[in-house]
């Protein structure tokens, strides 16, 4: 018997509708004003009106020392920032998810919750209560330094510029931590049974296991969190806001770009508005991150590749 054509197939209309809604609500969000901040950042205002100068703005933002100077401090910044999260937050989000996956640890459900409410805290309040905290004058960090004879190390960490970048990293790393753990936490607890058993017996229990069976399994997670905490770090503003204010002080020892791009937008004491140099910052700052996002993804997209037969 013969088989019937096969034609085009069909289209299915009801996945177009259920995807629908959530393309209209991107596309509002995020496209268009994505697209729109890309134009803003091609135009000039001149004598009121806004003329077209093309690559002008970014012209201006490189090579005016007025401008470079303030955007290379906050990329140092940043960059800084980043690297703090990388190297202090991951790592001790997989120390923890590992902890947490051992059965015999007991009130395991009570850790997780301890160590992930301060992620669904406002950044308000982190930065308020840890200001607080750190206050030479009422902060409770003086006394509990005191209490254990560690008074001598205790500085005004927030108001001296070769601390106050640093510290308000490690803020950030206490109240985010809980992310990593909880992505690690879960994909450890994927790992099939079967390759565990065989790892024990052919004699691999304990660290060994971790680092050689398990670690191994969870790297696609681990480059997952990687790529997450890029963007979330070059998109960093409300923490360093909230403490530090518009300025990051103290004399722009804080400056991210977040900070830069709103002074330069919506303009700050003195300092007037310039919503199409702010635009280009914006602009500078999608095009680092989609650098970022596009090089991670290339480099999981070549290690899939030697994989293929």
């Amino acid at each position: 018997m013969s088989s019937a054509p096969k034609g085009k197939p069909a289209f299915r209309l009801h996945i177009a509708v259920f995807l629908a809604p959530a393309v209209l609500v991107y596309t509002t969000i995020m496209i268009v004003p994505l697209f729109g901040t890309l134009q803003l950042a091609l135009f000039r205002s001149v004598d009121g009106a806004q003329t077209f100068v093309g690559l002008g703005n970014f012209e201006v933002l490189f090579g005016d020392p007025r401008w470079s100077q303030s955007f290379w401090n906050a990329l140092a910044n940043n960059t800084w920032f980043f690297i703090i999260h990388m190297l202090v937050q991951n790592p001790i989000g997989i120390a923890l998810a590992a902890l947490l996956s051992r059965p015999s640890l007991r009130l395991r459900g009570f850790y997780r919750t301890a160590i992930f409410i301060p992620t669904i805290l406002s950044f308000v309040i982190v930065g308020f209560v840890w200001k607080l905290i750190l206050s030479p004058v009422w902060g409770v960090a003086p006394g509990m330094l005191d209490a254990v004879g560690l008074k001598f190390l205790f500085a005004p960490w927030l108001g001296k510029e070769a601390y106050a970048l640093t510290t308000l990293a490690l803020i950030s790393v206490w109240q985010f931590v809980g992310i990593p753990m909880m992505l690690i936490y879960a994909a450890l607890l994927s790992i099939p049974d079967e390759i565990l058993e065989a790892a024990e017996c052919d004699g691999i229990t304990g660290f060994a296991q971790f680092w050689k069976i398990k670690l191994p399994l969870v790297l696609p997670a681990i480059g997952i969190i990687s790529i997450l905490t890029f963007v979330g770090n070059f998109n960093a503003f409300d923490l360093i806001y909230t403490t530090q204010g518009a300025l990051a002080g103290p004399n722009f020892a804080t400056d991210i770009l977040g900070t830069f791009l709103y002074r330069t937008f919506f303009g700050f004491q003195l300092q007037l508005g310039d919503p199409n140099m702010g635009a280009t910052i914006a602009s500078v700052m999608f095009l680092i991150i989609l650098t970022g996002v596009s090089i991670y993804l290339f480099g999981i997209q070549t290690r899939l590749r030697r994989y293929q037969f």
